[in-house]
């Protein structure tokens, strides 16, 4: 779903295996097993997409997953580089009415910890306006809704940082050598490095 939509919905195989890092025949294989249950349209060396069936369960997987993720979080107190394992593990639970009552109890949340867009019952996202926080030109002001890694690595430099979602960040200047930005966020200034500012989603 996710390399799908940076595809026109097309993706190949190659691109699959490498994401999952395994064997471009194993993902073959599964492509077959998941086509014969109508859940993606595969035509050899034309590449894959999702059916409308396909697409509306892996809507229904990231919504458990994100409802799960923002469960851990809020309820259970872990940190945002903590969930997203737990998660995959908890996204398998088939019970619909759990899911509901889920969604229910943490007041039908719109985004997961990590600033994603939570798809409602029926496999609707909220789409939002976003960029890059590297787009941005020198005095641009703007706040941090997302992040576009969500590798532990990543959230723990942002912790160690105090960066967070909602913050406010005006871009200060930015360099031309290496892309890198100064921001202000609140009283603080930081110099963060092009990796960085390109991995945080802002509007």
């Amino acid at each position: 779903y996710h390399l799908g939509k940076s595809k026109s919905g097309v993706i190949s195989t190659n691109a699959i295996a490498e994401e999952m890092q395994t064997k471009p025949s194993s993902v073959t294989d599964m492509v077959k097993k998941l086509a014969e249950k109508g859940l993606l349209n595969y035509k050899r060396y034309q590449g894959v997409s999702l059916t409308s069936e396909g697409k509306q369960k892996a809507l229904s997987v990231i919504r458990k997953h994100r409802l799960w993720e923002t469960f851990l979080v809020e309820k259970l107190n872990f940190n945002w580089d903590e969930v997203h394992e737990i998660a995959e593990q908890l996204e398998h639970i088939q019970s619909e009415k759990l899911i509901d009552e889920l969604d229910r109890f943490l007041s039908f949340p719109k985004v997961d910890p990590h600033g994603d867009p939570i798809p409602d019952k029926n496999g609707d996202l909220e789409q939002r306006q976003s960029k890059l926080l590297s787009s941005l030109d020198t005095d641009s002001n703007c706040v941090c809704i997302g992040v576009k890694d969500s590798s532990s690595s990543f959230l723990r430099y942002l912790d160690k940082n105090q960066i967070a979602l909602g913050d406010k960040i005006r871009i200060l200047e930015k360099e031309d050598f290496d892309n890198s930005v100064h921001v202000q966020i609140g009283n603080r200034k930081l110099h963060l490095s092009h990796v960085i500012a390109s991995n945080l989603i802002v509007t």
